[in-house]
């Protein structure tokens, strides 16, 4: 019973020098800090009602694990929900001051508790940061059964914990917090938190809130708490407002509203850039966006179709990079992510361009607009029955692969269907040799 007593007096971290003196405040965002799995906002992978940390506490058995997510995305909190709902000691260790000597005293207190019945969560933040030696003390108690053990990083666990270690935990991702996932939060604390309740706060500019914050909660939530500290004491509303952020904060807002005009005109203003080869132009109205909070998905997902609307066969590997981008994107998040977003846009405003398979597609979906009854040729038909053999179904086509240079002249347009050139391939890049192909192979379409 003593230990389910201290864990909840320390439930939420240890309690700061100002609490031991009897004084009991406690900043906003450990105020209104969740308790329970229906609390937390975002890392519905993790918590929904299929997720693993539901299904592990509903079983009453968890894991040792690492939960790997930037900050602010509510690694420490999930490892005290864990705790508090499977009543387990809960233990905290910061790798940034912790030593061999701590974590071997959190251990025997452990294992102390293990002969009174008590199981104990041991959580350790930031526990990439434990060299080789610190982390493989905790093997021997994990293996045992002394604790559970919790590690929470920002760096990829892949690289940062040894591999004795990450062979016995579970690795869960936590994504970065959406625009929705902060709402929620700086909403839930407006209407719960007492303190805040007593003075009607209002906020009138969330978009710059939720832009400074970058889906850090914690970060929101700070700000919030700051921007109050400045209001005078008798506003009633206490308004909330862009202003008030600013000078709290000392953050100037950028000029961009990623609903209106500005949005569209400043990507519009990006592809350009690409598209003009100027990758300095094209890095600067980057950063713009990535100041103004855009999403980082949406500028990979326009550098994407970019990729082949502007480069096509001219940089073939440019839509693979391209991708490749946007998948980093999405793994890494912000604000991180702005260096594989800057190493796409750079690529890409270099790369040699052509539109020709824009232009081909194009025009080849206006005028098949007139052809939709046009019938495919017997001979490109496919037969995988006798009696469309026997209809002349797949009869007199010939295969490529038996012909020099794996190639023979045939007709492939629809019956009735005049060939002509839809895909005119341009001098830049890989197009100059496809040209010179598609020229030698069907020089009735492509003259010189």
């Amino acid at each position: 019973m003593r230990a389910r007593e201290n864990m909840q007096s320390d439930l939420f971290g240890s309690l700061p020098p100002a609490a031991e003196k009897g004084i009991t405040f406690q900043p906003l965002a450990e105020r209104v800090r969740p308790r329970s799995l229906d609390d937390i906002a975002g890392q519905q992978h993790l918590v929904g009602r299929d997720g693993p940390l539901r299904k592990f506490i509903a079983s009453g058995q968890m894991p040792s694990m690492i939960f790997w997510g930037p900050p602010g995305s509510g690694k420490t909190t999930l490892a005290v929900i864990c705790a508090a709902s499977l009543q387990c000691r809960f233990e905290q260790l910061s790798a940034i001051d912790s030593g061999v000597k701590d974590v071997r005293k959190a251990l025997d207190n452990a294992e102390k508790a293990r002969e009174r019945g008590e199981r104990t969560i041991l959580f350790i933040d930031e526990i990439h940061r434990f060299n080789k030696t610190q982390q493989d003390t905790l093997l021997h108690a994990i293996e045992q059964g002394i604790i559970t053990l919790i590690g929470a990083t920002t760096e990829n666990p892949s690289f940062e914990v040894n591999g004795a270690l990450l062979s016995r935990m579970q690795v869960y991702t936590l994504q970065p917090l959406g625009s929705g996932d902060i709402e929620a939060v700086i909403q839930r604390a407006l209407r719960e938190d007492s303190q805040l309740g007593e003075h009607s706060v209002e906020i009138s500019d969330l978009d710059f809130l939720l832009q400074f914050s970058g889906g850090d909660a914690r970060k929101a939530l700070n700000a919030v708490e700051a921007a109050i500290s400045l209001l005078p004491k008798d506003a009633t509303p206490k308004v909330l407002n862009r202003a008030l952020f600013e000078a709290a904060l000392q953050h100037k807002a950028p000029l961009y509203d990623k609903k209106g005009e500005n949005h569209y005109d400043i990507i519009s203003a990006f592809i350009k850039s690409m598209r003009g080869s100027d990758p300095d132009a094209a890095l600067l109205w980057l950063a713009r966006m990535i100041e103004g909070g855009e999403d980082p998905k949406f500028i990979a997902r326009r550098m994407v179709i970019f990729a082949s609307e502007d480069i096509g066969n001219a940089d073939p590997y440019a839509i693979t990079l391209a991708i490749s981008v946007f998948q980093a994107v999405a793994m890494i998040g912000m604000p991180e992510a702005r260096i594989n977003l800057a190493q796409g846009v750079t690529y890409l405003a270099s790369a040699p361009k052509s539109n020709a398979s824009y232009q081909g597609i194009n025009e080849a979906m206006r005028e098949a607009k007139t052809m939709q009854d046009l019938a495919v040729p017997l001979h490109l038909r496919n037969a995988p029955t006798k009696l469309m053999k026997a209809e002349g179904y797949g009869a007199g086509y010939r295969y490529p692969h038996n012909y020099p240079d794996h190639f023979v002249a045939q007709h492939y347009f629809p019956e009735g269907a005049e060939p002509k050139a839809y895909y005119r391939p341009g001098e830049e890049g890989r197009e100059k040799y496809i040209r010179e192909r598609l020229t030698r192979l069907w020089h009735e379409r492509y003259e010189p």
